[in-house]
C-alpha cells in the first residue's frame, strides 16, 4: 500500500483481514464445482499462482461462448485475479457468416478503482489496497436472469456463484426506411453481458462486460451499495445533507475507475496508436458554411492522453484488414467523465505506454517494478517508443451524494466503448437484399 495517502479503514469483515494480508502477491482462481463459506479470517495468499486458463489453455471451464442475433459469435477465456477481479482473456469475435473469428483483445481487466474523499482525510486504491478481488460475491439467480452462474474459487477465502453471463435485449440494431416508404429494414438485438459483483467497504461495484452482435465492446462499472456511515462529517462545504435537517452531511468523494487493455488485434503483436483531432473553423463573411478539417496524429511514443472536443483514439491492426482493404481497428470511446487533478494519474483520461508484464495497476502497483519505476501509470509514460501498446482507460466520477442514495444506493455507472472501425466491409448486420450496397448507397433504395 503506498505510504504517501492518508487512508481511514473500511468496513470489509473478513475481506478488510485478507487485504492487510495482501502484500504484494496475487492469486488467479476458477470455477470449481459446489459452494462453501467464506472463512472469518482468510490466510494470506502465498506466491503468486495461476488456477486459471493459459495462454496455451483455456479449457471449457473458462470459456465462454455467445451466438448472438444475426449469428455474430463472441468468445474468451476468463479468470479471476484475488487483485484485478475478473479478467477476460484472447477475446474474438465472428461476424456473421465469417468463416473464421477476428482476434481482438488478448486480455482486458480492471486496473484501479481510485476513491479520494473531498475532505482530504480518506483515500483509497480498492483493488490493491481494500481488497476488491477477495469481497467477491455470491450472485442469486434473479440477478442473472436467463443466463448461467458459475461458480469462482477464490484462493483463501471460499467458493462463490460470482459469475455471471447472460444476455440481454437492448433494442433497435439498427433501422431504415426506404426512400419511398414502402419497405423497413430493422432489427432487435441483444448482447452478451459477463459481470460479477465485489465488496469494499460499504459500496458494492457490479463489473460488467458487454458485447454485442456489430461488435461492439462496452466496459462498464456500476457502484451501489451503501454510503459510507462513518463520513457524515462534511460541514465545510465538501459534502450534502443527507436525511432530515441539516445534520448528517455526507462526504463527497470520486470514483476513478481505470481498466487496462492488451488488444492483439488479428494476432498481431504490432498494434498502433492513432489520435484524431478536427478543428472547426467558422464560416466565411462572404457566406458558406462552416468547415471541419481532421487531423491524424500516428502515436509513436508513450503518452498521457487528454480528451477534448472532437478528439478520438484508435488501436489499429497491425497486420489485419477488411474486406475492402481497409485496416481494422477499434475506437476508444470514452462514456462521461468527471476528470480529477488532485493525483498524476487521475489527470489523464488515457494512457499509451509500452507493455510490460510488472506494469499491472494505474496506481498503487504491485507489480514489483523496482524501485525506481514508479508505482502508477503516469509515472511509465516516459517517452518510449511504442511497439507493443497497453490501453489504459480512466473514467472519474464525482459523488455528490443525495437523499436518493440511501438505502440502498441506486447504481451508478461509469464506463466506455470500444466500437469497431473497419473491421468488417459493411456493417455486419445488413440484411441479405442489401448487401450488395458496399460503398455509394442505391438511390431509390
Amino acid at each position: 500500500m503506498s505510504t504517501q495517502r492518508n487512508r481511514r479503514t473500511r468496513r470489509r469483515g473478513a475481506v478488510l483481514t485478507a487485504a492487510a494480508l495482501l502484500g504484494t502477491a496475487t492469486a488467479a482462481a476458477g470455477p470449481v464445482a459446489g459452494a462453501t463459506a467464506a472463512p472469518s479470517v482468510p490466510r494470506p495468499p502465498g506466491p503468486t499462482r495461476p488456477a486459471g486458463p493459459t495462454e496455451a489453455d483455456c479449457s471449457a471451464a473458462y470459456r465462454i461462448t455467445q451466438k448472438l442475433d444475426g449469428g455474430a459469435v463472441w468468445r474468451m477465456c476468463w479468470r479471476y485475479d484475488t487483485a484485478a477481479g475478473l479478467t477476460l482473456d484472447r477475446v474474438t469475435y465472428q461476424p456473421p457468416g465469417a468463416t473464421a473469428p477476428i482476434k481482438v483483445l488478448a486480455s482486458a481487466r480492471l486496473a484501479q478503482i481510485h476513491v479520494p474523499y473531498d475532505d482530504g482525510a480518506a483515500e483509497y486504491d480498492d483493488l490493491t489496497g481494500a481488497g476488491f478481488g477477495w469481497g467477491l460475491q455470491n450472485l442469486k439467480p434473479a440477478e442473472c436472469p436467463g443466463g448461467t452462474l458459475t461458480t469462482v474459487k477464490v484462493p483463501e477465502v471460499g467458493q462463490f456463484k460470482g459469475l455471471c453471463t447472460t444476455t440481454r435485449a437492448r433494442g433497435h440494431a439498427y433501422r431504415m426506411a426506404s426512400d419511398g416508404g414502402t419497405k423497413v429494414w430493422q432489427a432487435q438485438a441483444k448482447d452478451l453481458l459477463v459481470y460479477t459483483v465485489n465488496k469494499v467497504g460499504w459500496y458494492e461495484y457490479i463489473s460488467e462486460w458487454r458485447f454485442s452482435a456489430d461488435g461492439t465492446i462496452g466496459a462498464n462499472v456500476g457502484a451501489t451499495g451503501s454510503l459510507s456511515p462513518v463520513d457524515y462529517n462534511a460541514t465545510d462545504g465538501r459534502g450534502w445533507p443527507i436525511g432530515k435537517g441539516a445534520r448528517s452531511y455526507a462526504t463527497s468523494h470520486a470514483h476513478n475507475v481505470f481498466w487496462k487493455l492488451d488488444f492483439g488485434l488479428d494476432g498481431s503483436t504490432k498494434d498502433r496508436i492513432e489520435q484524431f483531432d478536427s478543428t472547426v473553423t467558422a464560416p466565411p463573411a462572404s457566406g458558406g458554411g462552416p468547415t471541419v478539417k481532421t487531423k491524424r496524429t500516428v502515436v509513436t511514443k508513450e503518452l498521457a492522453g487528454d480528451a477534448k472536443n472532437m478528439r478520438w483514439w484508435r488501436v489499429v491492426s497491425g497486420t489485419g484488414k477488411n474486406a475492402d482493404g481497409h485496416a481494422r481497428s477499434y475506437e476508444i470511446v470514452p462514456g462521461h467523465t468527471d476528470t480529477h487533478a488532485g493525483r498524476g494519474f487521475t489527470k489523464h483520461d488515457v494512457y499509451f505506454t509500452q507493455a510490460r508484464a510488472c506494469e499491472k495497476f494505474a496506481s498503487n502497483n504491485i507489480g514489483n517494478c523496482g524501485a525506481n519505476a514508479g508505482d502508477s501509470v503516469d509515472k511509465w509514460v516516459n517517452g518510449e517508443t511504442l511497439t507493443k501498446p497497453s490501453v489504459w482507460v480512466n473514467i472519474g466520477f464525482h459523488h455528490v451524494a443525495r437523499d436518493e442514495d440511501q438505502q440502498p444506493m441506486p447504481v451508478h455507472w461509469q464506463g466506455f466503448q470500444l466500437a469497431p472501425r473497419d473491421v468488417t466491409a459493411m456493417n455486419p448486420l445488413t440484411p441479405a437484399d442489401l448487401a450488395s450496397q458496399n460503398g455509394q448507397p442505391v438511390l431509390g433504395s
